[in-house]
């Protein structure tokens, strides 16, 4: 099985997702390891990406996701995954790929971007990633205001992991 975690930045993505496949014993990657050097370039400066500059990243995931699929292999990976269309490159087998939602409040975002160290994602971009959102109907939905080991623990009970 594949967990995608997805959500807006600020989500707790990483942390959670490192959390998550250590508690299961499974590899973890992150999505921002798959972005091209010009996506990175461009979201450093403010822009934000179209659906060509997503294009290869997302391949890029999914040709991860299949990899790991084929070996038989348990992997937490995260994406922001913010369209359906997105959603649709990522998740071959419903089955196999589980996709989680963190979800939270504009505020509580915006505030966990801008304790942010050096990081690309900047926190004006925050809005144009909420309007982009198309909220998932097939995610499991996980508030993001406990703190990330009482995530792990209700993601893995709510997937029975």
């Amino acid at each position: 099985m594949v967990i995608v975690l997805m959500g807006v930045a600020g989500s707790g993505k990483t942390t959670v997702g490192q959390q998550l496949a250590a508690a299961l014993g499974w590899s973890f990657r992150d999505a921002d390891d798959f972005h091209p050097p010009a996506n990175v370039a461009k979201m450093s400066a403010g822009t934000p990406l179209t659906d060509a500059d997503r294009a290869p990243w997302l391949a890029a995931i999914r040709a991860h996701i299949d990899a790991c699929l084929a070996r038989g292999e348990g992997s937490v990976v995260t994406c922001s995954a913010l369209k359906e269309r997105y959603r649709a490159v990522l998740v071959a087998d419903p089955a196999k790929v589980k996709l989680v939602h963190l979800t939270g409040s504009p505020a509580l975002l915006a505030e966990r971007i801008g304790a942010r160290q050096g990081h690309f994602m900047k926190p004006e971009m925050l809005r144009s990633q909420l309007d982009a959102l198309e909220t998932p109907r097939d995610a499991l939905a996980v508030d993001i205001a406990p703190p990330p080991a009482a995530l792990v623990a209700h993601i893995r009970r709510a997937l029975s992991l």
